[in-house]
């Protein structure tokens, strides 16, 4: 997969008001109503990681998830990471 453009970046960004770009990768931030609901969302978002064979950077503190997307072999954004980016948007859309 071949990395993004910084301007491309900021483009997608415009469909993901949530997420932002720095250091590399792009992030977000999720809060939930308690962790059972958290960590129901990252179950949910790890067979989807698996399905695209791409996996975040997440931290999960309480009701709190922190992810952050990058490829690796492309040492940076690709459309890889918005693929994953929008199935996160619409599987925690679902939980709310």
């Amino acid at each position: 997969m071949n990395k993004l453009s910084e301007s491309d970046i900021e483009k997608r960004l415009l469909r993901f008001p949530d997420w932002e770009y720095h250091e590399n990768a792009i992030h977000t931030e999720f809060e939930f109503d308690n962790f059972k609901d958290c960590f129901s969302a990252m179950s949910r978002i790890a067979f989807e990681c698996e399905a695209l064979n791409h996996h975040p950077n997440w931290t999960n503190v309480y009701n709190r998830l922190n992810i952050s997307l990058s490829t690796h072999d492309a040492n940076g954004i690709t459309e890889k990471d918005f693929k994953l980016a929008e199935a996160i948007e619409t599987i925690v859309e679902v939980e709310e």
